[in-house]
């Protein structure tokens, strides 16, 4: 059996971990967590990063940072996973879902002015597939209405939007080190970018279970307190040690993933010109990380019968997020802005392809011969 994903390994990782346990440090704010927090910010021109035990985690500390409280709204797509939503949910918002573009499956940024409502407090964009929302609407449209935006970039690693890299476009952006995407921490991991200076202060407090532990760590003060909500959000440097070994890697890991994504492209476009099925768009001025590569078919049942067939064949392809708002914590804690155009209508099309950094060429072929036989 293709699998349709696995982790990422490089092969530094196994002597960065030994590395960690031998010394003697192994809770978070390790070395090899400022490793990953320096490079993370010099790379990406972040003010501040802090690695987190997640992306929900990230999204988690961003609601409470923003002060996030019941009776507030808050924008976002659909077409989603979970944790989007959960992280504000939890503060007590009411969640605003709106339609998505066909093209990107993001955020349609034409639609958020109309949801916004005197009670709405932030705009939360998810880059999927590692393809950028509109964001220079979407920071336009939160400076008009005073609103914070937190950027979902689980999969936007390595993308840009016009140069600037994804996550530090708007207030706060989250990253995501699962081990679904194209950088891991060891099989959980997350970041958040703190892209407003007057936020890192307290995004360290919150950080650290609500106390200046961080400032007395640095020695700015004698010793620390209780000074805010907060939670456990740091990643442990036994993490941070894998997550490195990756980092030191990424042109590599992005060359290659892109090269995969080019080859299915570039092989299933005939398919594509017979109108069998669609390919994904990138548009314009956007630079994507290859997180992944998805074809749409006619409709669900399509779908099905394809799933099935490469199944059937020993290739694991896979369907993607079911709509939130047709959820049952959607419909209670949620509502759906204007009319769902496509939210569920291309989610019930699309199918995500086996793509994961130690993928052969050999097993690429090997499924794209599977599709071409599907449509013979």
């Amino acid at each position: 059996m293709i699998p349709f994903n696995k982790p990422p390994v490089v092969g530094t990782e196994l002597e960065y971990m030994k590395q960690a346990m031998e010394s003697g440090k192994l809770c978070g704010d390790g070395n090899f967590t400022k490793k990953c927090e320096k490079w993370l910010e010099e790379q990406f021109h972040c003010h501040k990063t802090l690695l987190t035990p997640s992306c929900t985690a990230s999204l988690e500390m961003a609601a409470i940072l923003l002060d996030i409280k019941p009776g507030d709204e808050v924008i976002m797509p659909s077409f989603t996973f979970v944790s989007t939503s959960n992280a504000f949910v939890l503060r007590g918002a009411t969640i605003v879902f709106v339609d998505i573009r066909p093209d990107t499956m993001n955020i349609d940024e034409t639609k958020i002015e109309a949801a916004i409502t005197d009670k709405t407090r932030a705009i939360v964009p998810v880059h999927y597939a590692g393809v950028a929302c509109e964001m220079d609407t979407i920071m336009a449209i939160a400076k008009r209405h005073n609103l914070f935006v937190i950027e979902d970039a689980a999969q936007g690693v390595m993308s840009t939007y016009k140069g600037k890299a994804l996550g530090t476009i708007g207030h706060i952006g989250c990253y995501s080190f699962h081990e679904t995407k194209n950088y891991s921490s060891g099989g959980e991991g997350g970041a958040t970018l703190i892209n407003d200076p007057d936020l890192i202060n307290r995004a360290e407090v919150i950080r650290e279970k609500g106390t200046n532990r961080s400032q007395f760590f640095r020695g700015q003060v004698d010793k620390y307190t209780w000074r805010d909500i907060g939670s456990s959000y740091l990643m442990s440097d036994l993490q941070a040690a894998y997550l490195w070994a990756q980092l030191e890697e990424a042109e590599r890991i992005n060359e290659r993933r892109l090269a995969f994504w080019q080859i299915y492209y570039d092989a299933l476009t005939p398919l594509a010109e017979k109108g069998l099925l669609t390919l994904p768009i990138v548009p314009e001025g956007l630079e994507h990380n290859a997180h992944m590569f998805y074809i749409k078919l006619n409709n669900i049942e399509q779908r099905t019968a394809f799933n099935d067939y490469m199944k059937a064949h020993d290739v694991l392809t896979v369907f993607h997020y079911v709509s939130l708002h047709t959820s049952p914590a959607g419909m209670k804690f949620g509502r759906f802005d204007g009319e769902d155009i496509f939210t569920t209508q291309e989610s019930e099309r699309l199918v995500r392809l086996p793509m994961f950094y130690n993928m052969t060429e050999e097993e690429q072929q090997i499924v794209i011969g599977h599709i071409r036989d599907f449509f013979a």
